[in-house]
């Protein structure tokens, strides 16, 4: 299933590599890889797959949530298929509070008492997602674990999971993708070697 969400993946354009001309992202930062799941919304067959995925996740993890929390706003969709999947109440964090209204951060019912799984489409240095976790962890709610649909596997992300005290885990990540790439031939060794030491770098 990883493998065949990764080619996936790399065939909607949601994730590509470039070893020579870098993508500019966000933050200004630039990257040899770029990545943007909302594409994964617009392909039925590719957003089943991940919602199943995601599923085996749970099935196969200790402790079985009780609450699907989506990231806003590429983190939504796939909390809420993933919500259905399950059969499970579904809320989603803002990335800060409303300014009117009830000021809200948290969308839904309660999750006071409540074991909480945070579905988010990326994980890059985890600060939105740890943000998320945060948010619902204030209201009350037990983080039993932060999904993700993809992971650059960055050393900051790891660090900060382990200092926020979340575990974290992604369908697939930077790592499967230059195997991937590899064993398709569409990236050479050397090429395998400029990307990593991009990563270790930061």
């Amino acid at each position: 299933m990883e493998n065949n969400i990764t080619k996936d993946l790399l065939a909607i354009e949601a994730v590509q590599l470039n070893a020579d001309n870098y993508f500019t992202w966000t933050s200004g930062l630039k990257s040899p890889i770029y990545c943007d799941n909302r594409l994964t919304m617009s392909y039925p067959a590719v957003r089943k797959k991940i919602v199943q995925a995601f599923a085996d996740m749970v099935k196969n993890s200790d402790t079985k949530p009780e609450v699907i929390a989506g990231c806003a706003t590429a983190g939504i969709p796939h909390a809420a298929w993933l919500a259905e999947e399950l059969d499970l109440p579904m809320v989603y964090v803002r990335s800060k509070p409303k300014g009117h209204g009830k000021g809200n951060q948290i969308e839904g019912a309660s999750v006071e008492g409540k074991k909480v799984l945070v579905i988010e489409d990326l994980i890059s240095t985890g600060g939105s997602s740890i943000q998320s976790a945060e948010a619902l962890k204030q209201d009350g709610a037990e983080i039993t674990a932060v999904y993700s649909i993809f992971t650059y596997g960055l050393p900051r992300a790891q660090k900060a999971f382990e200092e926020a005290g979340f575990s974290y885990e992604s369908i697939t990540g930077f790592d499967q993708l230059l195997e991937l790439l590899i064993e398709e031939n569409k990236l050479t060794e050397k090429e395998k070697e400029t990307v990593l030491a991009w990563r270790s770098e930061l």
